[in-house]
């Protein structure tokens, strides 16, 4: 039926929508999501309270979110691609004027009762712009350095706000984020090895620039015993945590590092470190199981869509979600810097949470429409 409306362009009803949602996918996020509200429920020594109960119900409300995301026409996201990315961008431009400071950082900002960090709406839009963008451009044209330049300002206006912020790993997400769309797109592979070649040198040469506590990550990260109790504690004990657990684990609620205040923000960003001490290497392979399927479904599905900007939206969504968890664990075993990104679906975190959910919902509005013919240039 599906392939049948959309070989005739049509609007696709809304009771076929529904029934033809990718259940296995929804199974999926709910079974991850549900190992984040064990883990919240351990972090507070088994309580619901604070963290899980407030997490199942920004999850709730995330999951109707999906679905009405999911439910509306591919080509409306498209339409909408770059004004979402504009709102995303005033909204970055406003944590300057009017951000709320948080932990030594301007990231947030208030709208009414809700408190918002702009720059995680940006993933979502900066994706959708850009893919947008290659939609609408040809195969040959992607490959000139001229058709190039405006994708890559679409990248770095949002990239010179956050830094400023300063939140130097959403930044680096970004722009990693956008890559994995311009690869995707057809740019030449000399053209990344030339950024790459770019870069090295500004790093060491923006080194000097940074801010002196992200100074210090780096150089904790190089040398974390340099520091045991003050900038290199965390990376420390987070490895103790990872070491402890074994292979089967300590048990829910076991864990020493965790529930005698070793470990530090163990809800949070060192969440990982918490599940690997009580649930060993088996909990922690389980877990990359199930994150390896949501990336797989949502591969998949891009390969699936006879539209452009459908394969591109999904690859960019499902790209950006790897990073997240590379990222994380990554980080919690050492081998990159701090930076403070949290493990998606796991980490305590409202804002992460539903732009995660909204990014799902636009890998599945791809699904559903994964048939309609969208006019390009390719």
């Amino acid at each position: 039926m599906l392939r049948e409306l959309g070989e005739k362009n049509v609007s696709i009803p809304l009771t076929q929508k529904i029934w033809d949602m990718n259940w296995g996918f929804i199974l999926l996020i709910c079974a991850t999501a549900s190992v984040g509200f064990l883990m919240l429920y351990s972090a507070a020594s088994g309580n619901l309270e604070p963290w899980a109960s407030r997490q199942m119900m920004r999850f709730g409300t995330g999951l109707v979110l999906m679905f009405v995301v999911a439910l509306v026409d591919i080509r409306i996201w498209l339409n909408l691609a770059y004004p979402l990315y504009a709102v995303a961008l005033l909204m970055l431009g406003a944590v300057e004027i009017m951000g709320v400071v948080g932990m030594g950082a301007r990231r947030w900002v208030e709208i009414g009762p809700i408190q918002l960090q702009p720059s995680e709406i940006m993933k979502i839009t900066l994706i959708m712009a850009i893919a947008r963008y290659f939609h609408n451009i040809g195969l040959e044209d992607v490959r000139k350095i001229r058709w190039l330049i405006p994708p890559l300002l679409l990248v770095a206006a949002p990239v010179a706000l956050v830094l400023r912020q300063p939140d130097l790993g959403t930044a680096l997400l970004l722009i990693a984020g956008a890559g994995i769309v311009f690869f995707v797109a057809g740019v030449s592979l000399w053209m990344f090895a030339a950024v790459v070649g770019i870069a090295v040198p500004a790093i060491f040469f923006g080194y000097q620039f940074l801010h002196e506590y992200q100074q210090k990550r780096i150089l904790t990260f190089l040398n974390p015993e340099n520091d045991p109790l003050g900038a290199g504690y965390h990376i420390l004990q987070s490895k103790i945590a990872l070491g402890s657990g074994g292979v089967f684990g300590k048990g829910l609620l076991q864990g020493t590092q965790s529930h005698l205040n070793y470990l530090p923000e163990m809800r949070t960003d060192f969440i990982f470190s918490m599940l690997a001490e009580e649930f060993g290497m088996i909990g922690g392979l389980l877990l990359f199981a199930l994150y390896v399927l949501l990336i797989a479904y949502g591969y998949a599905i891009a390969y699936r869509s006879r539209n452009h900007f459908g394969k591109l939206l999904a690859i960019g969504m499902a790209g950006v979600f790897f990073l997240y968890i590379f990222i994380n664990v990554a980080m919690v075993m050492g081998l990159v810097p701090v930076v403070g990104v949290p493990l998606p679906l796991i980490s305590y975190g409202g804002t992460a949470m539903l732009t995660l959910l909204v990014s799902f919902g636009l890998i599945m509005s791809v699904y559903l429409h994964r048939d309609v013919d969208i006019p390009g240039k390719r």
